[in-house]
């Protein structure tokens, strides 16, 4: 049974590197589906983040001078990193297998204060 399970640092100053977790059970990351980083800040519409697939990344356009989206294979796990962080920054980030069919996390939910 896959799952998926984020896991963050809960609280982030401003300025500060934002680095989120998605560790992966039932499946490997190695597969050939889009793996994929969602946020939702609060009382705002869910924004597509980036994927990795394979060794391949794409990141949001309008957020790619702060993301990066790697992978430990050993570990079975993707991880986003989001720099130079501002209140704007906080959301639920979530992680995803797959578009359609889709597999969510359960989320994480991150707060960066001013």
């Amino acid at each position: 049974q896959l799952q998926l399970q984020e896991s963050g640092p809960g609280l982030v100053k401003s300025s500060q590197t934002l680095s989120v977790t998605c560790t992966v059970s039932g499946d490997s990351i190695t597969t050939n589906y889009y793996w994929s980083w969602i946020r939702q800040p609060p009382g705002q519409e869910l924004q597509w983040l980036g994927y990795i697939r394979n060794t391949n990344t794409y990141v949001t356009p309008s957020l790619r001078s702060r993301i990066s989206i790697s992978r430990d294979t050993s570990k079975n796990q993707f991880t986003l990193q989001l720099t130079s962080v501002t209140p704007e920054d906080t959301a639920v980030y979530y992680c995803r297998q797959g578009v359609s069919p889709a597999y969510w996390g359960q989320g994480t939910q991150v707060t960066v204060s001013s």
